[in-house]
């Protein structure tokens, strides 16, 4: 596969147009000034969020829950947060499809700290039904985008829910710069998005597969009474600097992580996403990760080094359906899945996320 010399982006990822150097169309058109705009950008967002975590402080039974996955950058943010700056946290997980990785790093880490680890575990069957019915009928962008824009809003949700019932006062999110989709979301989900937007996707609505108490499970402002105070949701690696390599380092070496190699995105991730990598490999020809890797290693904040040897590797255990990719199997016998499944029958933003 060919990939840009500089951030690895592949060939067959739209607009990469790579030149005869090998080189993107990203990397050729990207200009330092635009770190210095991002910087400027992401200090105002410090700024707020250092003002929203002093105004946070004593005003509820805990200042601030902490969205914990077991990823590196989850545990590291819960880390921060009680260490730095001191907080009373409550660490919140939706327990589904988290793999045993995660929450050896998820134990580790509540069990270091010494915080308060609330686990949601919602009913299995619901989650099977929508995983199976999104690859199976997935918009044109495929599986990751078709999956997670419906996956997250849910376990977004949850967080809030338990935030708003319990009066905590803040929702924080170790989403890296990037994540979520920035149209939704960068730095924080606005407070119309909050506090006056029904999640559900329209899609899984027309699709009458789901029924009314399944499609509440989305997050809906309306269903409180009037006057209810609903917290913030803010995504502090976006308005702290971000280094990925150097996350991946400290959690290890603050023991937060079993091994090093567990501080790695590719040993913590979801397994769904093995299936989700693998059939957009197959309908597209690239794995749908590389485009925020590339975008990372192109302005500095991942090892290229690192993912010009994973990547490959990554790709590998996907398409042989070897090591971790042998979660690929793992969850298609779990869905009733044949390769055939694996279908993109909607068309774009079938599923898209609300948006404010």
């Amino acid at each position: 596969m060919r990939r840009c010399r500089n951030c690895l982006l592949p060939a067959q990822v739209p607009g990469a147009d790579l030149d005869a150097s090998d080189v993107c169309a990203f990397c050729r058109g990207y200009r330092p000034v635009q770190d210095a705009d991002r910087a400027a950008l992401r200090e105002r967002w410090r700024a707020d969020l250092e003002a929203a975590i002093r105004a946070a402080r004593g005003t509820g039974p805990y200042d601030a829950l902490v969205c914990v996955s077991g990823g590196k950058d989850s545990i590291y943010l819960l880390h921060r947060l009680k260490v730095e700056y001191g907080l009373n946290v409550l660490a919140f997980t939706t327990d589904v499809n988290i793999p045993p990785v995660a929450w050896s790093s998820i134990t580790r880490t509540v069990t270091k700290l010494g915080v308060d680890h609330l686990v949601y575990r919602p009913a299995d069957e619901f989650y099977r039904r929508l995983f199976r019915f999104l690859l199976e009928n997935q918009e044109e962008r495929g599986a990751v985008y078709s999956v997670s824009y419906v996956y997250a809003p849910l376990f977004e949700g949850d967080a809030l829910a338990v935030a708003t019932d319990r009066k905590i006062p803040l929702v924080f999110a170790g989403y890296s710069p990037g994540q979520p989709d920035p149209e939704r979301m960068e730095y924080e989900f606005s407070r119309k998005l909050i506090c006056e937007t029904d999640w559900t996707p329209p899609g899984l609505r027309q699709s009458k597969a789901f029924s009314e108490s399944d499609l509440a499970r989305f997050w809906n402002a309306s269903r409180y009474p009037a006057g209810t105070r609903f917290p913030r949701y803010l995504a502090p690696f976006h308005a702290w600097n971000y280094d990925q390599d150097q996350i991946m380092r400290q959690v290890f070496e603050l023991g937060l992580v079993a091994r090093r190699a567990h501080a790695s995105p590719v040993h913590s991730n979801y397994p769904i996403n093995w299936l989700l990598m693998y059939s957009d490999l197959r309908h597209f020809g690239y794995n749908p990760y590389a485009p925020e890797f590339a975008a990372l290693i192109r302005t500095g904040k991942a090892k290229r080094t690192y993912w010009r040897m994973m990547a490959p590797l990554v790709d590998l255990m996907i398409r042989r359906k070897l090591l971790l990719g042998s979660n690929i199997s793992k969850q298609m016998r779990w869905l009733g899945l044949q390769d055939s499944d694996l279908r993109v029958t909607m068309p774009r933003g079938a599923y898209d996320p609300v948006s404010s």
